[in-house]
């Protein structure tokens, strides 16, 4: 079965990552059968990031060691439990244990299935398998809500059957993980994952940081609340719609990540930045004027812009990174993504029951902005002093 585990483990890696987004479609549902406001609803979305920080931190090390299979395995199971709490739920508790295990799942996959998926690749592939990987990963967060969206929408049962579906969408990549043989050859020893950043590499540590920090809380945003923008700002009730505009920044981001293969690290950072103020100042007028194709066109730029940020801003890091200390590099830039997309949001939440939904989201699409052009800022004046050291 090795020439299968490839397209095997891929699949696995895209049906985990589709479920931690299916719930996007569904909160309005969930806030209106509960009575929950938006600040709850951020919360609830936030708790991903709280499962994915601990899987991270516990786990993140633990497949070089006992191997691959089992720790995606483990995800698998994570994936189960939160889609069996979110058939049950009932209380918003049994909603954030959902979102906690989602997270989980994700943090348990995000590297483990990385790396299986790029070292399952046959010859011929090797030189696209992380392509692969990203557009497993980032094209299965886009899936979820366009998926339960329209389950939402058109089929029975709004609030439970996308989660029969994901639930045998992981079965069958249980079966796939289990089938395909294992990829690690089982090196080093069990122990949490450290979190720092050497001093060689902090110079373009913080300003890839920004940018990840930045293109990530939009990601956020629209993973938690398109909905509530496409129903109440815009005034569209169709949750198809809402879940295809949610899902639009992440298709946007994984095609970009792909296309920006190649781009110089530092460039890269400039242009996505960039795109990133292009894409808030897009947001801001949708939400100013009601407008959907706005929103779509909004997320579609951030998308881009966050896709190339943060794929070229972890070369840029990787670049300059001791291989011995890579890994926990890594998780460090990632922790600070999963925090992006939990703390400012639930801010977003807050300033929204005392603001109302348009003026938070103009006020976030500006703060991202600002966050974006500090960055911007920051890569042309090192590259400056770069050329003026050079010169000298």
């Amino acid at each position: 079965m090795r020439r299968f585990a490839f397209p095997l483990l891929a699949y696995a890696f895209a049906a985990v990552m589709t479920g931690t987004t299916m719930p996007t479609p569904m909160y309005a549902h969930y806030a209106a059968q509960l009575g929950f406001g938006v600040v709850t609803t951020t919360v609830v979305y936030a708790t991903y990031a709280g499962g994915v920080l601990v899987a991270l931190l516990l786990f993140g090390r633990w497949s070089d060691a006992v191997g691959r299979r089992p720790l995606l395995l483990g995800g698998l199971a994570a994936a189960l439990i939160s889609g069996a709490v979110f058939l049950a739920a009932d209380s918003v508790t049994l909603l954030l244990i959902g979102r906690f295990f989602s997270g989980l799942s994700a943090g348990v996959f995000t590297g483990t299935a990385t790396a299986a998926v790029i070292e399952a690749a046959p010859a011929p592939w090797r030189s696209r398998a992380a392509a692969v990987a990203t557009v497993a990963n980032i094209g299965g967060l886009g899936l979820g809500p366009v998926l339960a969206g329209l389950l939402v929408q058109y089929a029975p049962q709004p609030l439970r059957l996308s989660f029969v579906v994901h639930i045998a969408m992981v079965v069958l990549a249980a079966a796939a993980v289990i089938t395909a043989p294992e990829t690690s050859p089982r090196a080093g020893r069990l122990a949490l994952q450290r979190l720092s950043v050497p001093p060689e590499v902090r110079s373009v540590f913080v300003v890839a940081g920004i940018a990840a920090f930045a293109g990530f809380a939009v990601t956020g945003l629209y993973a938690a609340v398109a909905p509530s923008f496409v129903v109440e700002v815009v005034g569209t009730a169709n949750q198809a719609v809402a879940g295809a505009t949610a899902g639009s920044i992440f298709a946007a981001s994984a095609v970009a990540q792909v296309l920006a293969n190649r781009m110089d690290p530092r460039r890269a950072l400039v242009v996505g930045c960039a795109v990133l103020v292009a894409g808030m100042a897009v947001l801001a007028v949708a939400l100013q004027t009601s407008s959907l194709p706005g929103l779509i066109a909004a997320a579609v730029t951030a998308g881009a812009g966050q896709g190339i940020g943060f794929s070229r801003g972890l070369a840029a890091i990787a670049a300059r990174t001791p291989a011995e200390r890579r890994a926990e590099v890594n998780s460090t830039y990632f922790g600070i993504g999963y925090i992006a997309i939990s703390l400012p949001i639930v801010g977003f939440g807050l300033a929204a029951e005392v603001w109302g939904l348009r003026a938070a989201g103009v006020s976030f699409a500006v703060g991202v902005a600002l966050l974006a052009a500090v960055c911007l800022a920051a890569v042309l004046v090192q590259t400056r002093s770069r050329r003026s050291a050079a010169a000298v």
